[in-house]
């Protein structure tokens, strides 16, 4: 394969983003085709024993095996890299194959993590189940307050893990204080950016070392695979995480690279609007019940330092009802147009009760101490109109008595 302009730093470095989303990572065949090939292979010939050796003893760039390389996944790594600032970038299966490869590779028995309370139902799973069955010791913490995260630093501790804005709280982390923070103690900072992507935040700026992500969720933006990623310094990717995935396999097919691949050419165009008509629809909800979590409007906490930190709010709030579970599930039930979907990042909008789906499995008390209410409620709003969007909400508003 022959590698394009979108290969040479040199030149990468000069383009702009929307121009690395479309152009950035591209490699061509003999064929000269303008959009990316997809090569559904699992392994690679080679024209003499030789020319094998000398690529499993990393003296030959050449593929060996889809588990390690494939031209399709590749091309998507370069591209996220490229997209985030980073030096390197390697994908994986899914977004929590990213989280926890992002974490394993780097960690070992007699470890201390300290995370943020407020996180993806299964993100908490891998802190409060996962870490402590192989000795590594874990520790949770209001990651809004900025003493909260120095008062639980201790001799043994390697990482920081958070998302922000958090799922489904909305609870924004301060990340130049956090990441400086983690560097003055050499501590190794990592960043579940999925809700932002980089069209929105670009953690790697303000100190971060580790970048996660489902890519499930914006960069595909429409639904339709699975898929993660992990970005961070080329020492990072290539000493620790690469052999750590490459012996326990947790990677991204070429099917579902080749699809992401597609949806990172108009995730700025999507994430801007979807945005903008999240502010709309969350001025109009903010009107209409008790409690909004929406990093845009004024009324949210941190509004200040989430717009300092986000290039703008993003598709994705939560609102809290007074009647909870049961009022919560009457107006979902009563929604016509947006979908009962524990999805996020899609084009089209999805409401999901996380007491009841994503955050099920971590327990009330958990889910009390998160913050995540039983009449809390969770929307990504999409590409529709939305007026429609609207409409539809207020009718199932009304419908569940409010």
């Amino acid at each position: 394969m022959k590698r394009t302009a979108g290969q040479d730093r040199s030149i990468t470095a000069n383009w702009r983003p929307a121009t690395r989303a479309i152009r950035g990572g591209t490699w061509r065949s003999e064929m000269g085709e303008t959009s990316e090939a997809l090569f559904l292979t699992s392994g690679y010939s080679y024209d003499d024993a030789e020319t094998v050796a000398a690529r499993f003893r990393g003296e030959d760039s050449g593929m060996t095996y889809s588990r390690l390389q494939n031209p399709t996944v590749q091309m998507l790594e370069e591209r996220i890299a490229l997209l985030e600032g980073a030096e390197a970038c390697r994908t994986q299966a899914t977004g929590m194959a990213a989280m926890t490869a992002a974490l394993l590779c780097q960690l070992s028995a007699g470890d201390h993590i300290v995370a943020a309370k407020a996180a993806f139902g299964s993100c908490r799973w891998l802190i409060d189940s996962l870490c402590p069955r192989f000795g590594i010791e874990t520790t949770v913490i209001d990651a809004r307050d900025n003493h909260a995260w120095e008062a639980a630093i201790r001799p043994n501790t390697k990482v920081f893990f958070f998302e922000t804005p958090a799922n489904p709280t909305m609870d924004i982390v301060d990340l130049a204080f956090v990441c400086g923070l983690a560097k003055a103690h050499g501590i190794t900072t990592v960043v579940d950016n999925a809700f932002c992507t980089s069209a929105l935040q670009r953690p790697l700026e303000f100190g971060a070392d580790v970048v996660a992500y489902s890519a499930t969720k914006l960069m595909d933006g429409q639904g339709r695979v699975l898929a993660g990623a992990v970005c961070g310094s080329a020492e990072f990717i290539n000493d620790k995480l690469l052999p750590f995935q490459r012996n326990t396999g947790p990677n991204l097919s070429p099917f579902n690279a080749w699809v992401v691949l597609k949806g990172l050419e108009t995730l700025d165009l999507r994430v801007q609007r979807q945005s903008e008509n999240a502010m709309k629809v969350g001025k109009f909800v903010e009107s209409r019940v008790p409690k909004i979590l929406h990093p845009g409007l004024a009324s949210h906490p941190q509004h200040n330092l989430a717009m300092s930190q986000m290039a703008a709010c993003g598709s994705i709030f939560s609102l809290v009802l007074d009647g909870g579970r049961a009022q919560a599930h009457a107006l979902l039930d009563a929604l016509t147009l947006v979908d009962i979907s524990n999805n996020i990042g899609d084009s089209r909008s999805l409401m999901c009760h996380p007491a009841s789906t994503t955050h099920h499995s971590v327990g009330p008390e958990a889910r009390a101490d998160m913050g995540v209410a039983e009449g809390m409620l969770r929307l990504n709003v999409g590409l529709e109109d939305p007026q429609d969007v609207i409409e539809d909400l207020d009718r199932a508003l009304t419908a569940a008595g409010l």
